[in-house]
């Protein structure tokens, strides 16, 4: 059951906000700036009228949520720091004498309550509102980038996952005296589930047996990690693998299992629209969506700064027929060629190599036809037959015992005269180098918040994780350039 708290709960102790929270604190002017309330009217549908124990009010767990990401804190740790922690109780709606919920209802929350909810588009707009309704949004810029997120799980079964988790443990242990290791239960050498569960149970028994280790060497953080790790395990026991995340390319050689946060940024850093696929998917083919996004949220686009994987035909066209500016180097090889059956391969620029519709990246590639004749040259990208064999969406693509596959782009450099000159260009020179902006953007993501690694499984969590994120960013971005107008 839902009732809203319409009416602010006073209490004896209410001085204490003033005397202890400064007036410029960060909550505290977070309060001022924003007005929470969209979060009910977003989510009290999701809740039964009058039926059941009346449900903590979602604008108050919409906030832990935001205290997780701002201060990148487990569900364990963030109840734990807003028991004492002043400034997180009135950033709640608490009074200074009210507990907080238990760290199980965040995780109720976030798969019950904020399930179908389309967060990210919601959040990112009205972030962009606020900007524009501050004046602190700039409009005629974007900047485009994308960045990686490793899945929980990164392919690892569960036993995997405790087995992780509980390493990190042991080695804070160590940190804190040589003695604790003849302390701790005998670790598991089985894969059985049920074994390395039993092993976690015990070693978590134990460290708590021992209070006095908490506080020191982060045990404390990491025991709550464990934990969690545990809970989410026990949840899904028989389909923890995450079945969403996929492979994506760092470069040739490197990769990594999880999940992509395609964005868009104004030039003053303020994110105006994203896009959340699987780690394999390309850069280059979110660019129409990412304009917009932006542009529906407020946005006026006349220019956009991105590397050379938004250099395609696609995109060159796009942005050409909307009166746009595209800033971004050439790379010939992106240039989609056509696929029998109408399906564009994605060209990964890290790794220089195509990638298939079933996100298998290309092994070698080499040229056909010579140099210096009137006839276009084509580059081939060829792929592990072993894996094309066994593909499932090898039918209309690999033919039956083929010794090869490969697929093959003509090179037209005469298409891309106009960008070439553009390139040329001291204007273009200039405006290219403003693409760092993004990149620090993508480490405030992962350094700050914890966006290098997914809460949980499956894409609905970590859609949800980049929604509050995002916010996040966002609303402190748009506090600085308050202060600094």
């Amino acid at each position: 059951m839902l009732k809203r708290q319409t009416e602010l709960q006073f209490s004896k102790y209410d001085e204490l906000y003033d005397i202890l929270i400064p007036k410029d604190h960060e909550l505290r002017k977070l309060l001022e700036l924003v007005d929470f309330s969209f979060v009910y009217d977003e989510l009290s549908h999701k809740y039964a009228v009058d039926e059941g124990r009346t449900a903590v009010d979602p604008i108050q767990m919409f906030k832990y949520l935001y205290l997780k990401v701002r201060y990148n804190l487990s569900d364990r740790d963030l109840v734990s720091r807003a028991k004492t922690d002043l400034a997180f109780k009135f950033f709640l709606g608490l009074r200074p004498e009210d507990d907080t919920i238990h760290a199980s209802s965040l995780t109720k929350f976030r798969r019950q309550r904020l399930k179908d909810v389309n967060l990210l588009n919601l959040l990112v707009k009205k972030t962009v509102e606020l900007a524009l309704e501050k004046g602190v949004l700039a409009r005629r810029t974007l900047i485009v980038d994308a960045t990686h997120t490793v899945a929980r799980y990164n392919q690892k079964s569960p036993v995997e996952a405790l087995r992780s988790s509980s390493k990190i443990l042991r080695k804070r242990l160590y940190g804190v005296s040589d003695k604790i290791k003849a302390q701790l239960p005998q670790k598991n050498t089985t894969n059985s589930l049920d074994d390395e569960q039993q092993y976690v149970e015990k070693l978590v028994k134990r460290v708590k047996a021992h209070p006095e280790y908490l506080p020191q060497n982060g045990v404390n953080e990491a025991l709550n990690s464990l934990e969690e790790v545990q809970d989410d395990v026990e949840s899904f026991k028989k389909y923890s693998k995450d079945e969403d995340a996929k492979v994506g390319h760092k470069t040739q050689d490197t990769a990594f299992f999880g999940y992509k946060t395609h964005f868009a940024m104004s030039e003053n850093q303020i994110i105006t629209g994203a896009v959340i696929t699987s780690g394999e998917k390309g850069d280059g083919p979110l660019l129409k969506e990412l304009v917009q996004q932006s542009n529906a949220n407020g946005m006026d686009v006349k220019e956009i700064i991105g590397d050379r994987a938004y250099s395609g035909k696609d995109n060159l066209k796009y942005t050409k027929e909307n009166e746009m500016r595209l800033i971004a180097r050439l790379m010939p090889v992106i240039t989609n060629g056509h696929h029998r059956g109408g399906t564009k391969w994605d060209f990964n620029k890290d790794a220089g190599m195509f990638v298939c519709p079933a996100g298998h990246l290309a092994i070698k590639k080499a040229w056909t036809g010579k140099k210096n004749q009137n006839r276009n040259r084509a580059l081939s990208y060829y792929f592990d037959i072993n894996k094309c064999q066994h593909c499932p969406l090898r039918e209309g693509c690999y033919k039956p015992g083929a010794k090869s596959r490969s697929y093959s782009v003509s090179i037209k450099s005469e298409e891309h005269q106009e960008q070439q000159a553009f390139e040329k260009t001291e204007y273009f020179q200039e405006r290219v180098k403003d693409r760092y902006k993004i990149e620090g953007k993508n480490a405030e993501l992962k350094i700050e918040h914890g966006y290098a690694n997914s809460w949980s499984k499956n894409f609905e969590a970590m859609t949800l994780q980049g929604a509050i994120t995002l916010f996040c960013v966002n609303l402190k971005r748009i506090q600085k350039l308050i202060g600094e107008k």
